[in-house]
């Protein structure tokens, strides 16, 4: 039986609280606020993830017990069929929850571990989908490519008493069954079907979803991809099915689709999470996100005689004991002799905080990369944020240390790094 499930949204650093709704956070039922605490106290002991990193936990006089979402975007799914829904705080006009899943998304795709890094998010008309309903959209357009493709079939053992000999004759299974039916003969043989365990996997999968999606095409689209399955078990065993898994040059159209279910048969994500209240956990670190979507659209926009390293490990900090505390800008551009760094932050700027909110230790890394790289320039990238008035912030030192503060404006991203790159190069 499909259960109705309820999607709770807010941004990075917005807050859920128990029961009852005060100004400023949203309410969540009392249960599913106690699992989702649950889930952040393992998280806090089990995993080494520090909760402060991904909810955090605190109490407030006259509102009680507040979660609060910090550096993890994405959704939890609870046991219960209830969906959290946690999206990137983008800042810059009346940007819409729309507009904000669709920046996100397009972010995501440039994890080097994802699952979908060639979809296009135009083409996914998923407008009024949650993030579950987007991801699950996703996997379903990835198994009806490979049903096109063609389901493969393979060999399997069957151990069975049939009519007819054929294979190896089982002595023992034999006479234990057949003493008296001499007509049947136990037997041992290798079977030709499309029941392999790639196969079982994708079919469990798809019935999970069906039972999970509260989006009726959703629903209607894996009941219909099921039907490709006809012939095919459900997996008893997840693990057992995935460790037999194997991807040869005939089997490259299953690769995509396997991935999608080990994210929704074991909820693996970027990150693990423990946790027996959550079904699934699909939750991304936004620092490792910007990084990596940043670096992407400087390849794409990246000039001839320009070279780009990204996460440099050349220099350390120290040289003796050999590697000590190894330096690792997110990015290296050299051309024409000259050499600029840059290194990404996600954090939302503000002229209310000190210093802008720029931190004292993230200026005492890019000293250290001025020094060691000898660089002409270091740049500290930010998302723009509408909280900032003054958007050239620039620092020197007396010993030709120069540090730049540049955003990166989300809603038009291209546009943006193509400008500083042209102004850098």
């Amino acid at each position: 039986m499909r259960s109705c499930n309820k999607t709770y949204t807010i941004t990075e650093y917005g807050g859920f609280t128990r029961g009852t709704a005060p100004y400023g956070y949203q309410a969540l039922p009392e249960k599913t606020f106690d699992a989702l605490e649950a889930f952040i106290l393992a998280n806090n002991t089990d995993t080494g993830t520090e909760a402060v990193e991904l909810l955090s936990l605190s109490v407030r006089r006259g509102i009680g017990k507040i979660i609060t979402a910090r550096n993890y975007v994405g959704l939890i799914t609870m046991a219960d069929g209830t969906v959290i829904e946690i999206l990137p705080k983008v800042m810059g006009g009346d940007i819409t929850e729309k507009e904000t899943k669709r920046i996100f998304l397009e972010m995501l795709k440039t994890l080097k571990d994802v699952t979908f890094k060639d979809f296009n998010v135009s083409n996914l008309h998923a407008d009024n989908l949650s993030l579950l309903e987007i991801f699950i959209k996703m996997f379903l357009d990835e198994v009806t490519v490979l049903t096109k493709q063609g389901i493969k079939a393979a060999y399997t053992s069957v151990e069975a008493n049939e009519r007819f000999y054929k294979g190896k004759l089982l002595a023992s299974q034999n006479i234990k069954y057949n003493l008296v039916n001499k007509e049947r003969f136990f037997v041992r043989y290798d079977d030709f079907n499309i029941n392999r365990p790639e196969n079982r996997l994708i079919k469990s999968t798809l019935r999970f979803l069906r039972n999970t999606s509260n989006d009726g095409r959703n629903r209607q689209n894996a009941t219909r991809l099921i039907n490709f399955f006809d012939g095919v078990e459900y997996s008893k065993n997840y693990d057992l099915d995935f460790s037999k898994c194997f991807i040869d040059r005939s089997m490259s159209h299953y690769d995509k689709a396997l991935s999608w279910c080990r994210v929704f048969l074991r909820g693996n994500s970027f990150t693990a999470f423990a946790g027996s209240e959550v079904a699934l956990a699909l939750l991304f670190p936004m620092e490792k996100v910007f990084e990596s979507f940043v670096a992407a659209k400087f390849r794409k926009h990246i000039g001839s005689g320009v070279t780009l390293r990204t996460q440099d490990a050349r220099y350390s900090l120290f040289d003796s004991p050999v590697r000590a505390v190894s330096l690792r800008p997110d990015i290296v551009l050299e051309f024409d002799g000259h050499t600029v760094v840059f290194d990404t932050k996600w954090k939302l700027l503000s002229d209310n905080a000190r210093n802008s909110g720029i931190s004292q230790t993230d200026m005492y890394q890019m000293y250290a990369y001025s020094k060691k790289y000898e660089a002409d320039k270091i740049v500290l990238l930010y998302p723009y944020s509408d909280a900032v008035r003054k958007t050239d912030i620039r620092y020197a030192s007396d010993d030709n240390v120069k540090v730049d503060v540049t955003f990166i404006d989300l809603k038009n991203a291209d546009s943006s790094i193509s400008k500083l790159l042209g102004e850098v190069c």
